[in-house]
């Protein structure tokens, strides 16, 4: 079913940028608009995902330079039974991430550096479950492959005033063409981005939240991650709009997230969805302990989270020496305070 509707939207965004090619040059327009789509889908299916993660300036990490995020991206994905992706880190202080790739035996997953400086051990894993989520879905691909063409179909408008509207280039509408063409191209695929990201965010935070193993951990993820994404600006997204629906929350700075055409649905929206999806499981949890029998009374252990076993408590620590940095990169300042599951 992905793989028809990846086709679909393939189908969809060639029409698109034949469309806008004939407004611009008439049949020779779209002829060479054509050529131009085909040329971009199949670069798009090979390099799309080396390309969105060089413009983000991301840099391949492994279990020596970042042992705990890779640790984590490593433990979700033998929880969802999926290849462990390639895992990248992105110098920047605005908290978010996103995957790419064109399936889960090529597939990339990237945070942010602020990410981790700014969120719970359990947030992050939270997030690289969404990221991961999108991975099994074969989301990748297809928001790939959109941000590729919805950015060549930009720019087509934007510079269709340049080459366009003239009477040797066989437009049937003139300038008039150009005009719609600049205008309405980008408009175009800021809608397709919008469609294929708001339908699949929601089914990505479901489950992510089903690998990670709490819904709530996401919720406070996504609420931390939004304010940091109004406060902190994303200078590679803000020269890459077509890239904005990648991302878990949307990058471009002041735009609400909830706006008509934001690529994202409403932040709140999706953390009222994973409130419910809690309670529910709660309720499912309870329901379930009240038809066992009482277990054996044990001797108290360490709480582990999803992550293995419980361990001895640490003694307590020096004052006078530095805390280690998790994260495997020199920090740039004090940690952050860690959300409620820390």
């Amino acid at each position: 079913m992905n793989t028809l509707r990846t086709a679909m939207l393939l189908a969809a965004m060639t029409a698109l940028f034949m469309g806008v090619g004939y407004l611009i040059g008439g049949s020779g327009g779209m002829v060479i608009a054509l050529l131009i789509a085909a040329g971009t889908n199949l670069f798009s299916y090979w390099n799309a995902d080396k390309m969105v993660l060089s413009m983000n300036r991301a840099v391949e990490v492994d279990e020596k330079n970042a042992p705990e995020y890779y640790a984590i991206v490593q433990g979700l994905a033998k929880r969802a039974g999926l290849p462990m992706p390639k895992t990248y880190l992105i110098d920047n202080p605005q908290p978010n991430a996103f995957a790419t790739g064109r399936n889960p035996e090529n597939a990339a997953v990237a945070a942010s550096t602020g990410l981790l400086e700014r969120l719970s051990h359990e947030e992050v894993a939270a997030v690289m479950a969404h990221e991961l989520a999108h991975v099994q879905h074969r989301d990748t691909l297809t928001m790939t492959i959109v941000a590729t063409l919805a950015g060549a179909i930009s720019m087509l408008g934007n510079f269709a005033f340049f080459f366009g509207g003239n009477r040797d280039n066989n437009n049937p509408f003139g300038f008039v063409g150009v005009l719609v063409a600049m205008l309405v191209a980008p408009l175009a695929a800021m809608i397709v981005q919008m469609a294929v990201s708001r339908t699949r965010e929601y089914e990505a935070d479901r489950r992510g939240a089903e690998i990670c193993g709490n819904p709530l951990w996401l919720a406070s993820a996504l609420n931390k991650i939004a304010r940091g994404a109004e406060q902190i600006p994303n200078e590679d997204a803000e020269r890459n709009p077509a890239m904005a629906h990648l991302f878990i929350i949307n990058p471009l700075h002041g735009e609400r997230m909830d706006n008509l055409f934001s690529t994202h649905p409403s932040t709140e929206n999706r953390i009222a969805a994973l409130q419910e999806m809690a309670r529910s499981m709660g309720s499912a949890a309870k329901a379930g302990r009240r038809q066992a029998s009482p277990p054996p009374i044990q001797p108290e252990e360490p709480s582990a989270g999803p992550w293995g076993k419980g361990t001895e408590p640490a003694p307590p620590a020096d004052p006078s020496q530095p805390k280690p940095n998790p994260w495997g990169r020199n920090p740039t300042g004090p940690r952050r305070s860690k959300g409620p599951w820390s």
